[in-house]
């Protein structure tokens, strides 16, 4: 997409309109798992809406494959939206209707026949791993199992692009890892394009590749979710980095580790292959400095590692001055006091 807005008229006579999205350019590759992440109100759900056609933009281009979004009458849409799989938060099933008849559905509208109906509806039970439940009704399942059923749904027609519309939100965390276990698999083994739209840095963390950051409508930071995790531009990244990273004490949490620890307090902050933990803290004990891990962690982002640790220091004034400015040679280091 290039150049993406979504304006709507203000209210009353005279009213200003109501920017929801506001010249938003994402490019996102076949095969990736994109995530777009923004605080409620930041135009994150306008933006997957607008992606599918259900609103139109008021200025910019939007291409799903070949097909110009933007540009399509709405019954060209119909069909293109057919290559598009939606997942839900609230997981949207028909709760008159048996598992198998909702994973069913799409394969009805879109006119395929009954026998190859059936054959898809088990494969797709059987790959989300609710085979025994097809003849169940949603509400004797979980949440977990909803959307599980709510993913079969959404892969029935063989989509090229799935979209996911904070997915995990209503479900535990332990069933949140499962479902974005699941969509990794979907990822990997059909190479289907997936676009998650969620406030959780969490899920950004455990599965995307790459990752957009909104505020206000705009797209104020974008990159591979390392790089984007290990060094963040904006203030509103770095809050939603904090929430999923060990990182070093927020000014109120410093406090409290000053009135505890009485050595000096530095953080290291360690990237995967740029720094040799071991010979860091080797480097340490080699001076004669005592060494204690007061906060943070080191974590899997992307496949690699990163994280911060906040260590005290105790030992003769020289012998720590002289260890930090050994240890600043190899890691970033920032001295809190």
């Amino acid at each position: 997409m290039s150049g993406v807005g979504k304006r709507y008229p203000g209210r009353g006579r005279g009213g200003a309109p109501v920017v929801a999205v506001d010249d938003v350019s994402i490019d996102v590759a076949s095969g990736e798992i994109h995530a777009i992440i923004g605080y409620s109100g930041a135009g994150k759900s306008t933006l997957l809406r607008l992606i599918n056609g259900l609103e139109r933009a008021t200025s910019g281009r939007i291409l799903v494959g070949d097909d110009e979004i933007t540009a399509l009458p709405e019954s060209r849409l119909r069909t293109v939206r057919g290559g598009i799989g939606m997942i839900f938060q609230q997981f949207n099933l028909f709760h008159s209707k048996r598992v198998d008849k909702n994973v069913e559905y799409p394969l009805i509208v879109a006119g395929t026949p009954a026998g190859e109906r059936r054959r898809r509806v088990a494969e797709l039970l059987e790959f989300v791993g609710l085979a025994d439940k097809a003849a169940a009704y949603t509400d004797q399942l979980s949440g977990g199992q909803k959307q599980r059923v709510g993913i079969a749904r959404a892969l029935a027609t063989n989509p090229g692009v799935l979209l996911a519309d904070e997915a995990t939100s209503a479900l535990d965390p332990q069933t949140s890892r499962e479902v974005l276990a699941l969509l990794q698999r979907v990822n990997a083994e059909f190479g289907i394009t997936i676009i998650l739209i969620t406030h959780e840095m969490e899920v950004v963390r455990e599965i995307a590749h790459r990752v957009t950051v909104m505020d206000g409508g705009r797209a104020v930071e974008q990159g591979d979710v390392f790089e984007v995790f290990s060094a963040p531009a904006s203030e509103t990244t770095r809050r939603f980095v904090a929430t999923a990273l060990p990182t070093e004490p927020d000014p109120e949490h410093l406090e409290l580790l000053r009135d505890r620890h009485h050595g000096r307090l530095i953080t290291l902050t360690f990237r995967d292959g740029d720094v040799d933990q071991p010979a860091v803290f080797a480097a340490l004990a080699a001076r004669g400095v005592g060494v204690s891990i007061v906060h943070g962690g080191v974590t899997d982002v992307g496949g690699r590692s990163f994280g911060k640790l906040t260590l005290e220091l105790t030992g003769e004034d020289l012998r720590v001055e002289h260890a930090i400015a050994a240890i600043g040679q190899q890691v970033e280091l920032e001295v809190l006091v």
